[in-house]
């Protein structure tokens, strides 16, 4: 994984249609911005604790995370079962969704073709963060 940290410039406010948009059959458009959205205002509550991490394979498909995705990761959240983090396991990085169940902690593939793993009493595992959005260039 490669770690970046948001670059905290002037806010960029680009124009933001209120309607939204089909996926389907076309609607007509509306001809005019009713606000505008800076992005990063948008995915970053916490610019101190982000981080962004650009994704490698593809254990995590099935939650919508592709690889070459770029994740909003906060370490100030404390991850609960079912968030999706980043976890550090015996010196590794790993995105996958957490599990406890019946008291053993799970790191949970989202892909058929990838186990998850349980983490083991003498592993070295850390919760980096809790991934909190995801861009995608396409």
């Amino acid at each position: 994984m490669s770690f970046y940290t948001p670059i905290l410039k002037k806010a960029t406010k680009l124009p933001f249609f209120s309607s939204l948009i089909t996926a389907g059959f076309p609607s007509p458009a509306e001809d005019h911005v009713e606000q505008s959205l800076d992005i990063t205002e948008l995915l970053v509550t916490n610019p101190p604790a982000t981080f962004y991490l650009r994704v490698t394979g593809e254990s995590m498909l099935d939650a919508g995370i592709l690889e070459g995705d770029i994740l909003i990761v906060d370490r100030s959240k404390t991850a609960k079962h079912g968030d999706i983090i980043v976890a550090e396991l015996n010196t590794e990085f790993t995105v996958k969704r957490l599990y406890n169940r019946d008291g053993k902690v799970i790191l949970q593939a989202e892909s058929q073709h990838h186990d998850s793993i349980s983490v083991q009493a003498d592993d070295d595992f850390n919760v980096f963060g809790v991934v909190t959005g995801v861009a995608r260039q396409l």
